[in-house]
């Protein structure tokens, strides 16, 4: 794909004109990754094209709340919440110009306690000779943002994943509830794709590094059923009255397996009556689609409404369970050889669905670590009893330099 380079106009004043741009900062952040990762210096003139994408979100008017208002269509405008992308883009234009150390120094300002935390992570994991990586991203190796289609990786992001992915371990798995592809973890993901595999729909389909979608298979009659119900859910989202629904945080998300439908973003923009009298019409319609509760299982989050397939659990009496991110793991040890049972392996998450990964692994071998990224007592409790090898840090970026900084003293 050939990327204009970005101008300070024309200027974005449409939801699809935001979406646009921030697309075209993804394919400029690409070439950005690659030229570092081949230790030859960006282009300026892509340097100059995220500055002035960084210029156009800043000039977008802001309501009250300060959050950016875009017109939705001819009739409507919807409020949105730019921390995560104006905020990416000011830490790449600095790592672009400035330098690691100068991004270092702008995470001090960000974090609290950052330099502390990056360095007893290093502590910890540096006399261990990993072997698979396995980690969620939104939350643990990558900000949150407040729009799945617009969570566009960053390059300091990327750069740091890729190089500890390459020096560090031998195999590595980004895994998320998002779909793979299609809107997807990979159409934002920055780094090449010849070195992670990436994992959607809780691991129930993957991007080989051979450049090929492959996945868990699905009884047709699930599948029939999984179909159905998406069809009616989506015409339902698009009535006026719930079409807010499909375009704040993961928006409505049809992925191998399961669906998503945000109820709620990370900047509560609904109030909760509304979002709980959403909660409520979603679960009628699931009861209808599935009223012996032997095809869905629903999950809500708080902010999205996760619902999924279920699976046969054969290891425990062929009871009917969710497919969760352990079963997602086990399925891509089994293809991607990822040795499991030998370790070490560093597992990383950020919530209670992420749990069963590292609880897994664990189960696998005792030399399994794992790092979550919390400040919430009940679930550091969680993690600690699914593996012993635990440590906690409070912030996405605190964990990627972690990974980056084992990577400098790995020397294979």
């Amino acid at each position: 794909m050939t990327v204009q380079n970005i101008t300070s106009k024309p200027e974005i004043r449409t939801l699809k004109s935001f979406y646009d741009l921030m697309q075209q900062t993804c394919e400029i952040r690409k070439r950005c990754v690659s030229a570092i990762l081949e230790d030859t210096a960006p282009n300026p003139q892509d340097i100059t094209s995220l500055q002035n994408a960084l210029h156009l979100l800043e000039e977008i008017p802001v309501d009250d709340q300060n959050h950016a208002v875009v017109a939705l269509d001819e009739n409507r405008n919807i409020a949105i919440d730019l921390a995560y992308e104006a905020g990416e883009l000011r830490k790449d234009i600095r790592y672009l110009i400035n330098g690691e150390q100068a991004l270092y120094d702008y995470f001090t300002t960000l974090h609290d306690s950052f330099e502390e935390q990056v360095r007893k992570g290093v502590e910890i994991l540096s006399p261990v000779d990993l072997r698979s990586f396995v980690s969620d991203r939104d939350g643990t190796v990558n900000n949150y943002c407040g729009r799945y289609l617009s969570s566009i990786q960053s390059i300091y992001n990327a750069v740091f994943l890729i190089r500890f992915a390459r020096k560090v371990v031998r195999k590595s798995v980004v895994l998320t509830s998002a779909p793979l592809n299609h809107g997807g973890i990979i159409d934002i993901a920055t780094t090449p794709l010849d070195t992670i595999v990436y994992a959607g729909s809780k691991g129930r389909e993957y991007w080989s590094l051979s450049q090929e979608r492959k996945a868990f298979a699905i009884p047709a009659e699930q599948q029939k059923k999984l179909n159905d119900l998406t069809q009616e859910l989506r015409s339902f989202v698009s009535t006026p009255v719930y079409e807010k629904f499909s375009l704040i945080g993961s928006g409505f998300q049809h992925k191998f397996g399961q669906l998503t439908i945000a109820r709620q973003d990370i900047t509560h923009s609904i109030s909760e009556e509304e979002s709980s009298e959403f909660l409520d019409k979603v679960r009628g319609i699931v009861a209808e689609h599935d009223p012996d509760k032997n095809t869905f299982r629903i999950e809500d989050t708080g902010l999205d409404i996760e619902i999924t397939l279920t699976l046969d659990d054969a290891a425990h009496g062929h009871i009917l369970k969710e497919f969760d991110k352990g079963d997602g793991v086990l399925f891509l040890d089994s293809e991607l050889d990822l040795a499991l049972y030998e370790g070490p392996n560093l597992v990383c998450g950020d919530t209670n669905g992420d749990v069963p990964m590292a609880r897994v692994c664990a189960e696998k071998t005792d030399k399994t670590w794992t790092i979550f990224v919390t400040d919430d007592d009940a679930l550091k409790e969680k993690v600690a009893r699914a593996c012993k090898n635990h440590h906690f840090v409070s912030q996405p970026d605190m964990l990627v330099t972690i990974l980056y900084e084992l990577s400098k003293k790995n020397t294979k």
